[in-house]
């Protein structure tokens, strides 16, 4: 029986509640015999149809938990993860239920303009795009972003951050009002102060934040090696763009503008709570980054 065979008749049943004859009178217009439309009525539902239902329940769960920013991989990791789902789930079985339910992920990738700024110490790319690690605290990433708020955007503040390419972690962050040395030095030191003794990859690009004598005199205290992007290869910091890239689109983009500073920064707390504790990813093996990081310890 199709499904929209099974929609009519619960729609007759429950139109024709109390009312004489109703029910003679809509078979005849749907052309389905009163033997056939009760059959259908009192029929219980298939195994299949109960997990289709099931899959589709959770797929939208999923869908809106992740705030409607995720695509059919990731939900069919976060599917193979749910208590509530006790058979197996392809990713085949995925594709078709968003399709049916309508549900699809556009994130777009937002260029930023960048203007050279004076350079000081500048160092080799010496990570080269090795974006592959085996534990923590090999290579840090390190970049700072924009973030607005206020009525019509009147405010700009800068969130800096230091993710460590193992698991894609977000270790620190901090937000200041403009993109300086003291800024970039306060963030790497939430991170050491955060990981212990670590002498890790630092790789940046080459703003003058990260170019500042103050910063590198900084860094060279913790027996780090640097490296840096070259000059207009944003690529060459790839996973760290494409972190706030994610960061800004499936998080500030689908909460409503925060009206203050105080607002602003309880938003982006629960959204590095969020991106650390709680996105599954099949890269990690469909593991949270600490949970990633748990598995490594």
């Amino acid at each position: 029986m199709s499904k929209q065979h099974r929609l009519s008749y619960f729609a007759i049943n429950e139109v024709s509640q109390g009312k004489r004859g109703a029910v003679s009178t809509l078979l005849a217009v749907v052309g389905v015999s009163r033997q056939a439309y009760y059959k259908g009525l009192n029929r219980e539902e298939t195994a299949w149809e109960t997990r289709n239902r099931q899959l589709k329940e959770r797929t939208q769960y999923w869908f809106d938990f992740h705030h409607q920013g995720i695509g059919a991989g990731n939900l069919l990791v976060n599917l193979q993860h749910d208590e509530l789902i006790d058979f197996p789930v392809t990713f085949k079985m995925v594709r078709r239920v968003m399709r049916e339910l309508g549900l699809t992920c556009q994130i777009r990738v937002k260029k930023h303009s960048r203007h050279k700024e004076n350079e000081q110490h500048i160092q080799d790319n010496v990570l080269n795009q090795n974006f592959d690690v085996d534990s923590p605290n090999q290579v840090w990433l390190s970049d700072s972003t924009e973030l607005t708020y206020g009525v019509n955007n009147k405010y700009k503040v800068r969130l800096s951050g230091v993710l460590d390419l193992y698991g894609r972690r977000l270790l620190s962050y901090n937000l200041s009002a403009t993109e300086t040395s003291a800024a970039e030095i306060e963030v790497f030191q939430r991170a050491f102060e955060a990981s212990g003794d670590v002498h890790p990859l630092v790789h940046t690009d080459r703003g003058s934040a990260y170019t500042s004598g103050a910063f590198n005199n900084f860094l060279g205290r913790y027996n780090v090696t640097r490296s840096m992007s070259r000059p207009g290869t944003p690529y060459d910091n790839a996973p760290m763009e494409r972190w706030w890239n994610e960061f800004k689109l499936r998080w500030m983009a689908r909460h409503p503008l925060a009206k203050t500073c105080e607002e602003l920064v309880r938003l982006v707390e629960e959204g590095i709570e969020y991106f650390n504790h709680h996105n599954r990813s099949a890269q990690r093996n469909g593991l949270t980054p600490d949970e990633y990081w748990s598995e490594a310890a």
